[in-house]
C-alpha cells in the first residue's frame, strides 16, 4: 500500500478524475476528505469509500470555505499529508468575447482556488513532517487551444505557481508537482455530447487529439497523481508531468 496511512484532501472528487482518485488512494491505505462544491456528489463517493473518507462541502475559491475544509480534514482524521488540487472548469470565450465576471470565476476557481487551498493545507502538511501537493494543470499550459483564453490562462498560471510553491517549500519536506491530463472521458464531455448536432463526429475528433486516437481515462489521470503523491516520485518536485495519449508530442 503506498499510501498506508496518509490522509488526503482532494478538492473536485464528486466526479471525474477527482473521483477516481479518491477511490484509488483508498484502494492504496489512504484516508481521504472528499472534497466538493455539490456536496451531494462528494456523498456519495465517500459513501461508497465507508469510514476511510469524508465529504467535504467547499468552494474553493472562497477563503473561508477553504479553512474549515482544512480544519474539518486536520480534526477528522488528525493530520493532513497530501493535497491535490483538482477542482476547476472551463468555458469558451476570447479576451474579447468573455465578460469579465466569467474571467473572473475561471480564474478564481482554477487559479486562486489552487492558492487558497495550498496556503491552509500546506502548513499543516509540514506539521506532519512533510508530504506531496499535486495541482491539476492541462495540456494547455503548454501549447493553448482556440476560444478557451481563461482557462488557457488560469492553468498556465498553475504550472508556473507550481514550480514556486516547490521552490519555496522544498526544504520543508513538501514536494508539489502538477499533471497536464490531455483529453478525458468525463461527466463534462458527456453533457456536451447531449448538445452538438453530432455527438458521434464531435467525440471523434477529440480522439484524434490523440496520437493513440482514444480520449483517456480519469483512471489514467489518477495512477500519475497517486505516483506523484506517494514515495515513488521523491526526488521529483517542481515538475509537470504530461499524460495525454501523445497530444503535445504532435
Amino acid at each position: 500500500m503506498k499510501l498506508k496511512n496518509q490522509v488526503a484532501l482532494i478538492t473536485g472528487a464528486g466526479a471525474g478524475i477527482g473521483e477516481a482518485t479518491a477511490k484509488l488512494f483508498v484502494q492504496e491505505g489512504a484516508k481521504v476528505v472528499v472534497a466538493d462544491r455539490n456536496i451531494d456528489l462528494a456523498r456519495k463517493v465517500a459513501a461508497e469509500l465507508g469510514e476511510h473518507a469524508i465529504a467535504v462541502e467547499a468552494d474553493v475559491a472562497n477563503t473561508e470555505q477553504v479553512k474549515a475544509m482544512v480544519d474539518q480534514a486536520v480534526s477528522h482524521f488528525g493530520g493532513l499529508d497530501i493535497l491535490v488540487n483538482n477542482a476547476g472548469f472551463g468555458t469558451l470565450g476570447t479576451v474579447v468575447t468573455l465578460d469579465e465576471e466569467t474571467w473572473d470565476s475561471v480564474i478564481d476557481v482554477n487559479l486562486k482556488g489552487v492558492f487558497l487551498c495550498s496556503k491552509y493545507a500546506i502548513p499543516e502538511i509540514i506539521r506532519r513532517g512533510g508530504g506531496a501537493v499535486v495541482n491539476l494543470a492541462s495540456t494547455i499550459s503548454v501549447v493553448g487551444i482556440k476560444d478557451r483564453a481563461a482557462y488557457v490562462a488560469a492553468k498556465g498560471g498553475v504550472a508556473a505557481l507550481t514550480r514556486a510553491m516547490a521552490l519555496d517549500h522544498a526544504l520543508d519536506g513538501v514536494r508539489v508537482n502538477s499533471v497536464a491530463p490531455g483529453v478525458i472521458a468525463s461527466s463534462y464531455y458527456d453533457k456536451i455530447f447531449e448538445t452538438v448536432a453530432d455527438p458521434v463526429a464531435f467525440k471523434k475528433g477529440l480522439e484524434a487529439r490523440s496520437p493513440l486516437n482514444k480520449m483517456g481515462e480519469p483512471v489514467d489521470i489518477a495512477n500519475m497523481i497517486l505516483f506523484l503523491a506517494s514515495k515513488d516520485s521523491s526526488f521529483a518536485t517542481g515538475a509537470m508531468f504530461t499524460v495525454d495519449g501523445g497530444y503535445t508530442a504532435w
